[in-house]
């Protein structure tokens, strides 16, 4: 069975909801048997890399709140992340562009590391407040996970991987989605947003359950195609 996970590593609920899901896949008795695929969204494609703000700051402007508000805000999604084992330095993290981050994860896709690759990544932007979008911070996280820095290097600075990107970002407009994190079970059900664990254990079970049933339907007896039987 499958899970694809539309995010973005500057979003705190898609990290949050990341370890939540993981709670889930763990308590689930077939967790063997399910693939989860990452699937690339920007927030903010026109995001700059260096902003000079922090992240109170621009949740301010964002949202037309007080500085006093946004902090406030910024303070709910720590003590919620803190529930999750996670930590994160809103005072020092450095809001930014995504956009190579994303290709660094297609790019370890490739080479079967998207897992670890993406932990890396969240982690290294909400715990330790590194610039996700500098390439020699990205090399370096890409060879901590077992990826070669060098040839990260010369990807980054080309456009290879981009038109992944795009695609994910394409197919997630297709489906509808407008935020994450967002996730679809077996391409039938879908869950939006950092819901509690007991609601991702549901949704599992329920697309188990269906994948289960139409499994034995298809294996039970014989069956005809247009052309292959009598009637």
């Amino acid at each position: 069975m499958r899970v694809e996970i539309w995010s973005d590593f500057v979003c705190p609920f898609c990290y949050i909801g990341k370890r939540r899901l993981e709670n889930a896949l763990q308590a689930f008795p077939h967790r063997n048997q399910i693939t989860v695929t990452y699937r690339s969204f920007e927030l903010d494609p026109n995001a700059e890399k260096s902003t000079g703000q922090s992240k109170a700051e621009l949740l301010a402007s964002k949202y037309n709140v007080s500085l006093e508000q946004a902090e406030g805000m910024c303070e709910n999604m720590r003590k919620q992340a803190e529930n999750e084992n996670l930590t994160f330095d809103f005072k020092n993290m450095k809001p930014t562009n995504s956009f190579d981050a994303h290709r660094l994860l297609q790019y370890a896709a490739k080479q079967n590391l998207m897992e670890k690759m993406t932990e890396r990544l969240f982690y290294a932007y909400f715990t330790e407040t590194k610039d996700i979008s500098d390439h020699e911070t990205l090399c370096e996280l890409a060879e901590e996970v077992g990826l070669k820095s060098s040839e990260v290097r010369s990807m980054l600075q080309s456009d290879e991987y981009a038109k992944e990107v795009r695609y994910d970002e394409s197919l997630g407009s297709q489906i509808g989605i407008q935020g994450v994190p967002f996730y679809v079970f077996n391409e039938k059900y879908a869950v939006s947003g950092a819901q509690p664990v007991e609601m991702f254990q549901q949704a599992l079970n329920k697309a188990w359950e269906e994948d289960k049933e139409l499994e034995v339907i298809s294996s039970d007896g014989d069956s005809c195609g247009p052309e292959s039987c009598d009637v």
